[in-house]
């Protein structure tokens, strides 16, 4: 078909000088942007690990976004022709996508935990925590019986403040203090806390761990830190590399934070009060830097024992 015919679903080709070959003048359907993207992907050999685990899932998530789509709904318009200038950003993110390796959250700026959507950019880590998991199935319940009895909580390294979001939506009657290093990072979850009208529920403050905290006291300390060692920072895929190296790498053993987080936390617990902590996979590392401690690993649905908690009273 020439780029300036009409196509068999029914929509007018491009422009006439646009005619030139290539995947502009020859996709012409979502359908054919897919199977474009699948094997891009492939042949790229591109790493997936932020929000797909593999390349199908990671073209489709990249078009619909990309157009604008309902995540969930790729089925209805996988036969719909695209106008040339939506061919045009779709080969753009496509390229970008395969060549500089940038994850598909920064291309189309969205990330997701579970049903909610997150803006996110360079300036913070692709949100990806079990912590989303637990707290959508009550997994503190044992230590928390009443989520309606949860006052105060933080969300320590916040990132783009998902997890303060999430703290907010299971614990309803909750103030939420959400704290980072990083003044981009705040930035970032600023504006994902005006788009789900929390502001008057969570307070962002800038702080290195428990620096700026001082007097605040909490039912529930919830941390994904810094965990990444300095052996696993060196073998990370290109992808990884647009991500914020400050949110990822914690020292030679990964463990920079935990140990602050282990040493100063009890300062900063009601009575009763909790610390849960995300380490990855990095059991074996805590466990033997803190052998007196009696951790408590909780499980998620895929088996991995990558968060802990510890009372106020072990600490």
């Amino acid at each position: 078909m020439n780029d300036h015919q009409t196509c068999q679903c029914g929509c007018a080709g491009a422009e006439e000088e646009h005619h030139e070959a290539g995947p502009l003048a020859e996709l012409v359907t979502v359908r054919d942007w897919l199977r474009y993207a699948v094997t891009r992907f492939n042949r790229a050999g591109i790493f997936c690990g932020h929000g797909a685990d593999n390349t199908f899932d990671e073209a489709a998530w990249l078009i619909l976004a990309t157009l604008a789509l309902p995540p969930d709904r790729l089925e209805p318009f996988l036969d719909a022709c695209l106008p040339f200038d939506e061919r045009a950003a779709l080969l753009e993110n496509i390229e970008r996508r395969a060549i500089e390796r940038i994850p598909t959250a920064y291309l189309v700026h969205e990330a997701w935990l579970g049903a909610y959507r997150f803006y996110i950019d360079e300036r913070v880590i692709v949100p990806r925590s079990y912590f989303a998991e637990l707290l959508d199935e009550g997994a503190f319940s044992p230590w928390l019986e009443e989520p309606e009895t949860v006052t105060a909580a933080l969300d320590l390294c916040t990132g783009s403040g998902c997890l303060s979001i999430l703290l907010a939506e299971a614990f309803p009657n909750a103030d939420i203090v959400a704290a980072d290093i990083s003044t981009d990072a705040l930035e970032v979850a600023q504006r994902n806390i005006d788009e789900y009208g929390l502001e008057a529920r969570v307070e962002l403050v800038e702080s290195d761990v428990f620096s700026a905290l001082e007097g605040h006291l909490f039912d529930l300390i919830l941390c994904n830190p810094p965990y990444v060692t300095a052996e696993a920072m060196a073998q990370l895929p290109p992808e990884y590399l647009h991500e914020p190296a400050l949110a990822l790498a914690a020292g030679d053993d990964g463990l920079d934070i935990v140990r602050r987080l282990i040493r100063e936390a009890a300062s900063h617990l009601h009575p009763q009060g909790i610390l849960a902590v995300e380490v990855g996979h990095n059991r074996d590392w805590v466990e033997n830097a803190f052998p007196e401690l009696p951790f408590v690993w909780l499980s998620t649905r895929n088996g991995a024992e990558s968060v802990f908690v510890l009372r106020k009273e072990d600490l």
